[in-house]
């Protein structure tokens, strides 16, 4: 059935729509040189709102340097000078190909992590760079949360940091912090992180978001900040329901992004259809089905004084 909108709700959707088009304003400027989906153009418009810029910025995993960097293009077109840190052996020698002869780029061969030691902090205090440089890039496939958790002397002004795109807005989730784990984390958990650090978000791409430091964020004119209104692509998001009866939905992407596998519906029941029923409309054989499928340790404690009351339950007598 098709319900009329309301006039009062007609100019309220537009008043969204015109909130989330201004609060979105950024992603107009997207644009790749070598970086992956639109986020050079993100950077050179926001260090341009930025107005004070040192120069400076750091990226990590780097891998050669080139390949989806998102300060590649700073390097060469801005001049900028870099930190770029790869952990990959590998990785780390494409790298100093690419880059080694520029002087204004210092390249390292180590992990980042999270502790007092081999955090970014420790590392950066090796180098010239500013406490406040211009740029910062986190992209490690999973512990990204806790090496930006772990900074507290260095304050980039801009920081691009990697979210699981496959989570939800709603959820707030947070990896373990552990090297060998590759889950990654939510935008909203990443959202609460940047403002117990003084930040404040500005741009959603599909797998990065863009923070900058809260004392810059009027400068951006944003309106409503909120990742539900900055976020505008979900693709990659499957979404789960369930019927009243049991039955489990999916919805969305149904996919997991970087297996290629498709999630089937079919084989991710949590019940067997015999027990897909409206629960008030369980027959006794269901009820007891259902209690030993969810419980049934409590079933076989209980079943001897099931059993016991079964046999000394009366029965009709037998007449002639």
């Amino acid at each position: 059935m098709n319900v009329p909108l309301s006039r009062e709700m007609t100019i309220d959707a537009q008043a969204q729509a015109k909130t989330a088009r201004s609060s979105t304003w950024l992603l107009d400027f997207k644009s790749d040189v070598y970086s992956q989906t639109g986020e050079d153009g993100i950077i050179q418009k926001a260090l341009e709102t930025l107005h004070k810029n040192d120069e400076w910025c750091v990226e990590f995993g780097a891998w050669d340097g080139k390949h989806y960097s998102t300060t590649c293009n700073l390097i060469e077109s801005r001049r900028y000078s870099a930190v770029l840190i790869e952990g990959d052996r590998k990785k780390y020698q494409e790298l100093l190909g690419n880059h080694g002869g520029n002087d204004r780029v210092t390249a390292l061969n180590q992990y980042v992590g999270f502790a007092e030691s081999d955090g970014l902090d420790q590392i950066l205090s090796k180098t010239r760079i500013p406490k406040d440089f211009d740029f910062l890039s986190i992209d490690i496939d999973g512990n990204d949360y806790h090496v930006w958790e772990a900074m507290s002397y260095y304050e980039p002004k801009l920081v691009c940091i990697e979210f699981n795109p496959t989570i939800p807005n709603e959820v707030r989730f947070v990896q373990p912090a552990d090297p060998a784990v590759n889950i990654g984390s939510s935008l909203s958990a990443l959202v609460e992180l940047g403002k117990s650090k003084c930040y404040e978000l500005v741009a959603v791409l599909p797998f990065n978001a863009f923070f900058v430091k809260t004392k810059y964020y009027d400068l951006f004119r944003i309106r409503d900040n909120r990742p539900e209104v900055m976020r505008t692509y979900l693709g990659l998001v499957t979404y789960a329901f369930s019927g009243y009866d049991g039955t489990l939905f999916l919805a969305g992407h149904k996919k997991l992004p970087w297996h290629g596998l498709e999630l089937q519906q079919g084989r991710m029941q949590p019940l067997p259809r015999f027990l897909r029923k409206y629960p008030p409309n369980y027959n006794k054989l269901q009820v007891l089905a259902f209690e030993i499928r969810t419980n049934p340790m409590a079933f076989f404690r209980r079943l001897p004084k099931r059993l016991l009351r079964l046999i000394k339950r009366p029965h009709p007598e037998i007449r002639l």
